[in-house]
């Protein structure tokens, strides 16, 4: 019988998202500038949200949420997977590893439900907009939020105790660009099935009753669209729900293939093609899907560039 080295494991090499050298300048420049948009489109949509009156409601108070999400969860992931792309070696302590899995999780978490309870805001807004102050109150959006916050980091912390309690000892090279779920279970030399069977339950609940949700208030907002008599008013409607579609597709769809599934399924290069969906891409076109063809938004945008030049303007007056 093969002895098993039993020398514990604290610090991880991250292998990256290629190894050709000819990719890696490119791939650098491009997710660099991605990140760029991503965190300039998040704060952006946050401080335009905070210093707008007229964007005050429950609706751009989740909006405002997902953008948080947004950024910390690109913050998390992408500065890390750069330094691949400049570095012979990409070294991660064991801390920093299990913190990077720990918060990545709790942000993916939390923007699966994020995404389910804007659904729902925009269906009881389209389809009861007489109960929607109501339905929709401040006090009712902030426990929205608490919940979506809590969903996330309870369900992480389960995973995230039973990943301490792993060993690590085969090999210090983690097959991916940042600490996931299934490439470090592959370097452990415990048993991970309790681990497996766990992230499976919880993928499950976290991502198909989001997705249940999502589909129902759509199918609900799709109805009352096709009662609105204007022509024009319909087309509108249904260019912004595709958009929305569009963008929880993509979250949900590479989410659903990395997750939901048992991990001898997945290769390597699919894993990580997958993985950069819903960690990079994602967070970078959510803020232009939900604002972009927003009215609100741009009216506000034009307002507080006007007041900041304004300012401005007077300052060098003075």
């Amino acid at each position: 019988m093969e002895e098993v080295n039993q020398t514990t494991v604290t610090e991880f090499i991250l292998d990256g998202l290629t190894d050709n050298p000819e990719l890696q300048l490119p791939l650098f420049l491009i997710f660099l500038g991605v990140y760029l948009v991503t965190v300039v489109g998040n704060l952006g949509m946050i401080i335009l949200i905070l210093f707008s009156s007229q964007l005050h409601t429950p609706m751009y108070y989740l909006l405002s949420s997902l953008s948080v999400i947004d950024c910390c969860q690109s913050t998390v992931i992408t500065p890390k997977m750069l330094v691949n792309f400049v570095t012979e070696r990409n070294f991660i302590s064991y801390p920093e590893c299990m913190a990077q899995f720990y918060f990545f999780g709790a942000f993916a978490v939390a923007e699966c439900h994020m995404l389910a309870v804007m659904a729902y805001d925009r269906y009881v807004a389209i389809s009861k907009p007489l109960l929607y102050n109501v339905t929709m109150s401040y006090q009712v959006c902030l426990w929205m939020i608490a919940g979506v916050y809590g969903m996330g980091f309870i369900s992480t912390t389960v995973l995230a105790f039973f990943m301490i309690r792993l060993v690590f000892c085969k090999s210090n090279l983690i097959r991916h660009y940042f600490c996931d779920f299934f490439p470090l279970l592959e370097l452990s030399c415990s048993s991970t099935f309790i681990n497996e069977v766990i992230v499976l339950f919880l993928s499950s609940f976290n991502i198909l009753i989001p997705v249940m949700t999502i589909l129902s208030s759509y199918i609900f907002i799709i109805v009352s669209i096709l009662n609105i008599q204007s022509s024009g008013g319909r087309r509108k409607a249904f260019s912004t729900c595709s958009s929305h579609i569009l963008a929880v597709a993509i979250f949900f769809g590479s989410l659903a293939f990395m997750y939901l599934q048992p991990s001898s399924v997945n290769s390597l290069e699919q894993s990580k093609l997958s993985s950069v969906f819903y960690t990079i891409i994602v967070p970078m076109l959510n803020p232009m899907i939900y604002s972009l063809k927003n009215k609100d938004v741009k009216i506000s945008l034009r307002k507080l560039i006007q007041k900041l030049s304004l300012h401005s303007t007077k300052n060098d007056f003075h």
